[in-house]
C-alpha cells in the first residue's frame, strides 16, 4: 500500500513477476513442466507488470486504457497457466494457492481500472465530441 491508501499496483505487479520468474526457474531446475509451458507462464506472468508500468506514461488515456487492459488479458492468461499446472498435476495446489490468489487479485483491480476509465471517458464527452 502507498502512503495514500491505495494499492500500488506497479509495485504489486513487479513483486507479482519475481515471483513468477522464481517458479519458472524452479520448474526449470527440476524439468517438472516443458519448455513451451514455463514460456508462456514467464511470459504472461511478467508481461502484466510491464504493461502496467506502460500504462503509468501512456500519452493519452486511451493509451493508459489499453496498456492496463492488455495487462488485464495477461493476468487472466497467467491465471490459466497456473491452474494448468495444478490440473496436471505437476505442482501441488497448495503451493499455487498463494499466486493465484495475487493473480487473481491483480486481475480484478485491473478490470476496475479499465472499466472506470472507460466508464469517466463516456460519461466526460458531450454530443459535440462525437
Amino acid at each position: 500500500m502507498t502512503h495514500s491508501g491505495r494499492s500500488d499496483i506497479p509495485e504489486r505487479t513487479f513483486r507479482f513477476a519475481v515471483r513468477i520468474l522464481r517458479l519458472c526457474r524452479y520448474l526449470e531446475k527440476r524439468s517438472i513442466a516443458s519448455d513451451r509451458l514455463v514460456s508462456q507462464l514467464l511470459a504472461s506472468g511478467t508481461s502484466i507488470g510491464a504493461n502496467v508500468e506502460e500504462a503509468q506514461v501512456g500519452q493519452s488515456r486511451k493509451d493508459f486504457c489499453s496498456k492496463n487492459a492488455i495487462a488485464l488479458k495477461e493476468a487472466r492468461e497467467t491465471i490459466y497457466w497456473l491452474w494448468l499446472l495444478v490440473a496436471s498435476h505437476l505442482v501441488p495446489e497448495h503451493l499455487m494457492t498463494g499466486l493465484v490468489t495475487e493473480a487473481r487479485e491483480i486481475a480484478a483491480i485491473l478490470g476496475k481500472v479499465v472499466i472506470s476509465t472507460r466508464a469517466n471517458d463516456a460519461g466526460g464527452r458531450s454530443s459535440s465530441d462525437e
